[in-house]
């Protein structure tokens, strides 16, 4: 199941396990990615705080936990070579955690709903 925030986040959950990173429609916002600042394992996360950021050529942006939980794991591929989340986004999550509250996910888009949202954002 993958579920999008209004801020651009995706959240790939597998079990109590959340994959987090940008969407696709975010990478292409920002353009070619150069740094990504990631929280610690260990670090525990709140729902709606920033975790991190995530720089370009073009801008900066706060990355933002769509989920509260503990972070398991940061992916470290991204400190050596950030444009892999240009890349393939999904493929290229910038942390997982687990999952504190499974409600969280509640408030989250579906990808239908993500799309239309983008559409509306665009415009």
């Amino acid at each position: 199941m993958i579920r999008y925030s209004k801020t651009h986040e995706y959240i790939r959950v597998e079990g109590q396990k959340g994959y987090i990173g940008i969407s696709d429609y975010a990478q292409k916002q920002l353009g070619n990615v150069v740094y990504v600042d990631m929280p610690d394992m260990g670090d525990e996360l709140e729902k709606g705080e920033d975790f991190g950021a995530i720089e370009s050529v073009k801008a900066a942006s706060d990355l933002i936990a769509p989920v509260s939980g503990e972070v398991v794991e940061v992916n470290v591929a991204l400190t050596e070579n950030p444009r892999l989340v240009n890349v393939d986004p999904m493929a290229n999550w910038i942390i997982a955690v687990d999952i504190a509250d499974m409600g969280d996910l509640d408030d989250l888009m579906n990808q239908e709903e993500y799309d239309i949202y983008c559409l509306s954002e665009s415009h």
